[in-house]
């Protein structure tokens, strides 16, 4: 498109209920020195004069369609910049197609999502001092649990639940999930599936009480050291009191303080540090698909193959709804059998497997590598691309003056 990005904002208000910019979470002046030869970004649109008056662009309102093509935005976009001057694309979680036949468009992504997109420095800080703070304890394990509010409503999972409790998840559906029915009359035509039915096809997530089973089983005991990242967990402490029977070495971004540790670690800001420490664990286990767990595994394999776990529910609601019925024989071997775990090895993506769980391998390189494509780049490739500039410009600068004295 060949088009300047304004900074982007980011949409705090619907779910955070937070006023942080994006400059309040990401090192701007980082994001933009990254990105400066493959997009030019500026901080705002800027003013334009018209007839003796400046004012400042107003950018047109575009609701681009979900996984759009490359195509969508060389062609419908591009007319609407062109036409508008600018262009305010809104909501973009999801808006560009994850399978894209050009790698250097791939390329780019890892760029932008490993490499610009760096939290602030406080926040590094912070990550830093905590991650360090539980490796001085020894190894430890990061949790990203998905027993939140949205996702139990969304799935339909009641039954586990209080009266009131269920009262509550079945507002929430209604009142932000609409098509829920629609959406499972693809799998129980006519009717809306039981709790037993959404467990046994995987939709339901994981109590804290079965994560923890989980880690009995494949073998981690209760010395093992435990961050929990945090989103807010329904239906209070007594989900968490078997786990914290089971792993009392938990912790969570509130419980270590690190020096002083701003106050305003808190919303959009805490997810942030969660995210960072999750990155730095030895260990990373989450149940189920989310923006900020599918982007962290990706992360996590970009930077050193480190390991991740992920729980097949599907394959292991069978084996719990059996416990619960006083069938334990076997338990923990039949769920290490079951388990889905990715040890940090290379593996190129397969569908339906994300992008951004997996780029590989648009995203990796080889070091003795026989096809030039596949060679790795120069360690720092700003500072190839800054030496590439400056001696392109002395070359023109020198061809310029031959060419005045000769004149």
């Amino acid at each position: 498109m060949n088009a300047t990005l304004v900074l982007p904002e980011l949409d705090t208000n619907s779910f955070w209920h937070d006023e942080s910019g994006f400059v309040d979470i990401y090192d701007v002046p980082h994001f933009i020195n990254t990105l400066k030869y493959d997009v030019r970004i500026v901080m705002s649109i800027p003013k334009i004069t018209a007839q003796g008056k400046t004012k400042k662009l107003k950018a047109y309102k575009i609701l681009p369609p979900r996984d759009a093509p490359v195509t969508w935005y060389r062609t419908t976009a591009l007319e609407r910049l062109r036409k508008y001057g600018a262009i305010y694309l809104t909501p973009f979680s999801h808006r560009l197609a994850e399978k894209i036949d050009d790698p250097e468009f791939q390329r780019l992504r890892c760029r932008v999502n490993y490499h610009a997109l760096r939290f602030k420095p406080s926040i590094m800080k912070t990550s830093s001092d905590i991650a360090n703070k539980l490796h001085s304890e020894g190894h430890f394990m990061s949790i990203h649990l998905r027993f939140e509010l949205d996702v139990l409503a969304y799935a339909g999972c009641f039954d586990i639940f209080t009266p009131e409790e269920q009262e509550i998840l079945l507002r929430h559906r209604n009142k932000y999930f609409p098509l829920l029915l629609r959406y499972w009359g693809k799998y129980f035509p006519g009717n809306t599936p039981d709790y037993r039915e959404r467990r046994l096809i995987g939709k339901c997530p994981l109590t804290p009480e079965e994560v923890g089973l989980i880690l009995r089983a494949t073998g981690f005991d209760n010395s093992t050291w435990i961050y929990l990242a945090p989103g807010k967990l329904f239906g209070g402490k007594h989900f968490m009191k078997p786990f914290k029977a089971m792993f009392p070495r938990l912790k969570n971004h509130s419980m270590i303080r690190s020096g002083k540790l701003e106050e305003n670690i808190r919303g959009l800001a805490g997810s942030a540090v969660d995210y960072m420490v999750c990155l730095l664990s030895d260990i990373f286990i989450y149940d189920g698909p989310s923006n900020f767990a599918d982007n962290l595994m990706g992360h996590r394999l970009y930077y050193g193959f480190r390991t991740t776990i992920t729980p097949n529910k599907k394959a292991l609601a069978r084996i719990f709804m059996d416990r619960e019925e006083g069938h334990t024989s076997a338990f923990e071997e039949r769920v290490r059998q079951v388990m889905l775990t990715h040890f940090g090895a290379p593996h190129k993506r397969i569908h339906p497997e994300s992008f951004y769980t997996n780029p590989w391998p648009e995203c990796f390189c080889q070091t003795k590598a026989r096809n030039h494509a596949d060679r790795c780049p120069h360690n720092s490739v700003n500072d190839v691309l800054e030496s590439w500039f400056h001696n392109k410009e002395d070359v023109e600068v020198e061809a310029t003056n031959q060419t005045d004295s000769t004149s």
